[in-house]
């Protein structure tokens, strides 16, 4: 008999990934982090976890870690690539490689969480909030290569006890993305993209974890896909107007219309050609922000799963600029 119940997490080492990490440990799992030899481990350092440094390729590594597991949360992607290869490669065959080992490990999995995407539907065309049900119309290569990831993982519900939970716009402490947001408005500039008024649902780490957790630990998911969300939907001014009474600044806005949001864009993806690293922002991305509405529905995961949003906007702006302020990243 186990003396605790054991969570497989691939991903560990990220943003998302460490948190959920965190808030297993507090329920008390053992867990067991996947992670590549060159990665960094810094938000795992001193946490009682076991770590296996065999990368998601290695299927014979990966079904000795899983074999007497009872939860696999995969966190793992990759949402940066300067190839269609890459994307598909870190996103669909990682994710076939974990299915396969954990089928031949012959592990009795209590669950096999995916940890999904907005983006595989893509945008809300008319203003109205995507959910479960929406025809999935990705609009970038990264949304297409999760859709390709989600069909693969249906694929086995009938062998395994999976479910994908998709994420929208995430934020909060240790997040380097939204980061560059709050460290621009903290020098008192910012910027909004295009004329029109846009919305975004956006969850802070802790709300989108404990979804996850809530989704695992409940039977009536297996087989299932959720949004996990905020509730609520957001406007730039709304979230500058708070970004600005906790910082204390009152930053310029500079408006970026559209058609300059796609020239820089071209310009960082020509620019990354000659770089081992992808550009932040590039033709892709700049599709992503200048869409009007990426706002999902979560009333599926608040029905079936007693999910809810517990963090507002307000509280979770603050609690994320004072972990950037002790970090002196701001």
């Amino acid at each position: 008999m186990k003396d605790k119940q054991i969570a497989v997490v691939t991903g560990g080492t990220g943003f998302v990934g460490s948190h959920l990490v965190d808030l297993l440990l507090d329920k008390g799992y053992e867990v067991r982090c996947i992670t590549r030899k060159s990665s960094d481990l810094k938000w795992l350092q001193g946490k009682d976890i076991k770590i296996f440094d065999c990368g998601l390729h290695n299927k014979e590594e990966l079904k000795k870690i899983i074999k007497d597991a009872d939860y696999i949360f995969h966190v793992a992607g990759v949402v940066k690539s300067k190839t269609k290869e890459g994307y598909f490669k870190g996103n669909v065959e990682t994710t076939r490689t974990l299915i396969e080992a954990a089928l031949e490990s012959g592990a009795k999995l209590k669950r096999f969480l995916v940890v999904s995407s907005q983006t595989v539907t893509g945008p809300s065309y008319d203003g109205k909030p995507v959910n479960e049900e929406t025809e999935c119309k990705p609009i970038t290569t990264y949304g297409r290569s999760k859709l390709e990831e989600e069909k693969l993982v249906l694929s086995f519900k009938d062998k395994l006890p999976i479910t994908i939970c998709r994420a929208p716009a995430v934020y909060g402490e240790r997040d380097t993305e939204i980061f560059i947001y709050f460290k621009t408005f903290s020098k008192g500039l910012t910027t909004t993209i295009g004329f029109n008024e846009k919305k975004l649902s956006l969850i802070h780490v802790l709300d989108l974890v404990n979804g996850f957790y809530l989704a695992a630990t409940n039977d009536i998911a297996i087989g299932k896909i959720y949004f996990i969300s905020s509730e609520e939907f957001y406007t730039w001014p709304q979230i500058n107007n708070i970004t600005s009474e906790i910082i204390g600044k009152k930053p310029i806005v500079i408006n970026v219309p559209h058609i300059l949001v796609y020239t820089i864009a071209a310009v960082a993806q020509f620019a990354a050609m000659f770089s081992s690293k992808p550009a932040t922002l590039n033709i892709e991305k700049a599709k992503d922000i200048t869409q009007q509405y990426w706002i999902c529905d979560t009333s599926k995961a608040v029905r079936e799963l007693g999910y809810h949003q517990k963090i507002s906007i307000e509280e979770g702006i603050k609690r994320t600029i004072n972990w950037y302020k002790e970090m002196k990243w701001i």
